[in-house]
């Protein structure tokens, strides 16, 4: 259970897709001049993150690593078919990202309409073959924590383009200066935005165990201090007999 509680708030705060590792930024961009449309999106992008990262999980762990199709009997044991992870990644990606834009079309017009074309271009959002990629490249054991990281990862790219666009919303009212006005100031809030969520970092550093190992190393001193002191001693006074 600790495993995916950490596994969920690193992935939002910490590893967040776009400022951590800058994944997704077109569409953070171009889609977060209106909170409903962001909304739209990041929703979007957590179903196809949600849907694609345990699906590729279950390809990569009994298709495409080595030796993954021992289960068709011990003459695959040695095949290899990590060569083509990308082009399965990619092909289960754009099937859920063209059922959603099924779904959206049909349910909601007016927001298919707002999206335009970021909505099919979900399929090529580096953020979403991204969560694939890092899911296999940090060999993670489980189906539960493919999907709490396809989640979590959705999650915190949501966070990101509400968070820029609710800003962006208010910004529009402010004495920005002429030459920072547009992507400037944009950048410039993201950035600011990135160091917030990077500060999170200490929550999972694990802050409790180095106290601990610096009391233990500190009793190991003042143990062999003590011993060295009564050793001392000891000479001293073996000393004085001698002289005596």
């Amino acid at each position: 259970m600790l495993e995916h509680i950490e596994l969920f708030f690193r992935s939002i705060f910490i590893d967040n897709m776009v400022f951590a590792v800058f994944l997704g930024m077109c569409s953070y961009l171009a889609v977060s001049k209106k909170v409903a449309t962001a909304v739209g999106l990041g929703a979007a992008v957590i179903f196809v993150l949600a849907v694609t990262v345990p699906l590729n999980w279950l390809l990569d762990q009994y298709l495409l690593r080595d030796g993954a199709l021992v289960w068709l009997g011990p003459e695959y044991a040695d095949y290899n078919l990590s060569f083509l992870s990308f082009i399965l990644f990619i092909a289960t990606i754009a099937t859920m990202v063209q059922l959603v834009e099924i779904v959206v079309e049909k349910f909601s017009p007016s927001l298919y309409n707002q999206l335009g074309i970021f909505l099919p271009l979900i399929a090529v959002n580096c953020a979403i073959l991204g969560g694939s990629l890092f899911m296999q490249s940090r060999d993670i054991q489980t189906l539960g924590l493919a999907f709490n990281y396809g989640i979590s990862s959705g999650i915190g790219w949501f966070l990101a383009i509400l968070a820029i666009a609710a800003i962006r919303e208010k910004i529009r009212y402010s004495n920005v200066p002429a030459p920072l006005r547009g992507l400037g100031i944009t950048f410039i809030i993201t950035g600011l935005m990135g160091i917030g969520f990077q500060s999170f970092g200490g929550m999972l550093t694990g802050g409790d165990e180095a106290p601990a190992e610096e009391a233990v190393k500190t009793a190991q001193k003042i143990e062999e201090g003590k011993i060295n002191k009564e050793m001392d001693e000891n000479e001293v006074s073996y000393n004085d007999i001698l002289n005596k």
